[in-house]
């Protein structure tokens, strides 16, 4: 698939089956993540892969984390929350992990982990693959982040869903984009 028309065709996949990415296909998916802009190449990132039982494991800390926040939480809650990782047969955890440095504020640095997550769903879209980049309360719950053994200073971007479409994506359609851009000529 050509660079431009899967960059502008790209769509959230929410809805995902087996098989999973190819070993092949995942290092392609992993180069591509490795691409994103990063100033003065301090690589301000982390992947976190979770497949397999790992995926219950996670389904396990969500609910863990869930109980923790809300001890009231019922049984279809937790249930809820066991199976969301358990939605796509990878699941990629971004992690920012900026650095100190003089001239790369940390905001660039996480700016830089979210580029990483955006080449992850353009390369699976590209390789036919589907995709879909999730957040939510688990991406920013503290024992979540514990469980996933982030630094302090780390922070999750979010997680991406990888595996086979169940069916295929839609085509977005074309959006004005005049509300969104502007020209300026100088100070106001």
């Amino acid at each position: 698939m050509d660079a431009l028309e899967a960059l502008c065709n790209r769509a959230s996949v929410g809805r995902l089956t087996e098989p999973g990415p190819t070993p092949a296909q995942l290092e392609t998916l992993l180069r591509a993540a490795d691409r994103a802009p990063d100033h003065k190449l301090l690589r301000p990132w982390r992947l976190i892969l979770v497949s397999g039982a790992g995926r219950t494991a996670l389904g396990e800390l969500y609910a863990d984390a869930l109980r923790r926040r809300e001890p009231d939480a019922d049984a279809a809650a937790l249930d809820k929350a066991r199976r969301m990782p358990l939605r796509a047969p990878l699941v990629i955890a971004v992690v920012a992990t900026p650095q100190e440095h003089p001239k790369v504020p940390v905001q660039e640095q996480i700016i830089t982990a979210g580029c990483v997550a955006h080449g992850l769903v353009n390369a699976a879209f590209a390789l036919g693959l589907g995709a879909v980049w999730r957040s939510g309360e688990f991406s920013y719950d503290p024992w979540v982040l514990q469980g996933l053994g982030l630094a302090e200073d780390e922070q999750l971007v979010g997680y991406i869903y990888l595996g086979t479409p169940e069916m295929a994506p839609r085509i977005p359609a074309p959006r004005d984009l005049s509300g969104q851009v502007s020209h300026w000529s100088g100070p106001v």
